[in-house]
């Protein structure tokens, strides 16, 4: 089976570099930032193609890891160029973290050209898409997702059909919302506790052994604590995602402070060019003299 990439960016190259070791062809790669293709294309034996049109030609199934709602509507809707032309029969696997609703009208235009789509919406990073240990959460069609499952299965140790087009998206936009909250919290414990003059790695292991223990304690604990911000998710992202989540909750006639808070914490991180640090990076808004805590 012929696999094509759309946006190889971290995620999307890992990706693709794992199902080119479990021996699936890739062949074709596309991104924004040409100079990315070009050289995952070399790393992998592939074609960096220079047109959508060209991507979806070349391969059976083609993977989408896009940045948001606008450039999903792009690579599928734009009038010069885009990835259901001449696309019956091909499935589209969409990755990205956007609106239900923008995979509920991608799903409706891939129909309408003959094609399906399936979302496959990832709760894991960088490493993981690597490792092919990724926590993927799949809406659309249940004859899609049967398709796409053994693809899925070499990049995912959990693969979990959730239901159809835009139910994936809903669950993904909470477990972000979810995550981004306690990300916040625990800057904000580590860099009370910091200004306290305690032992940061003492009272890292007591939150580990109590109420206050969490999964983003164990992956941005000591992160915080050093400063060290190198990214796996990015501050704008969760930016981003806590924004889909709350649009999500107008729509359902909620409100929620902590999650408003949150994305408020991120969208000072991007406002202050922060936003490709790591999401642990939101340390430096609570940490005493760090640089953005008093600004």
């Amino acid at each position: 089976m012929n696999i094509a990439f759309v946006g190889v960016g971290r995620m999307g190259a890992n990706m693709a570099r794992r199902l080119k070791d479990q021996g699936y062809q890739i062949t074709a790669v596309y991104d924004a930032h040409r100079s990315t293709a070009a050289a995952l294309a070399q790393e992998l034996g592939s074609f960096a193609s220079p047109s959508l049109g060209e991507v979806t030609a070349a391969a059976d199934v083609i993977m989408t890891v896009v940045s948001d709602d606008a450039a999903m509507r792009q690579i599928f809707a734009a009038p010069d160029d885009n990835l259901l032309v001449n696309a019956a029969g091909k499935l589209f696997i969409n990755c990205a973290t956007i609106t239900p609703e923008v995979h509920l009208e991608v799903e409706g235009l891939a129909q309408k050209a003959g094609a399906q789509t399936l979302e496959a919406c990832m709760a894991s990073s960088i490493t993981q898409a690597r490792e092919g240990s990724l926590y993927l959460m799949c809406g659309g069609e249940k004859a899609a997702f049967d398709r796409a499952e053994p693809i899925l299965k070499s990049l995912g140790k959990t693969i979990r059909y959730i239901g159809q087009a835009g139910e994936a998206a809903k669950v993904k936009a909470l477990v972000n919302m979810v995550m981004n909250i306690n990300t916040a919290g625990l800057a904000e414990g580590l860099g009370l506790g910091d200004a306290l003059g305690l032992d940061l790695a003492m009272l890292r292991e007591v939150f580990a052994e109590t109420g206050a223990a969490s999964r983003v304690l164990q992956t941005d604990g000591e992160d915080m604590q050093n400063r060290d911000h190198a990214c796996f998710f990015s501050a704008a992202h969760a930016a981003k995602d806590s924004g889909i989540a709350l649009h999500l909750a107008e729509l359902a006639g909620l409100r929620l402070p902590l999650a408003r808070a949150t994305k408020e914490q991120y969208d000072r991180m991007v406002e202050q060019g922060l936003g490709e640090l790591d999401k642990s990076g939101i340390a430096e808004l609570t940490f005493k003299g760090r640089h953005l805590s008093s600004a």
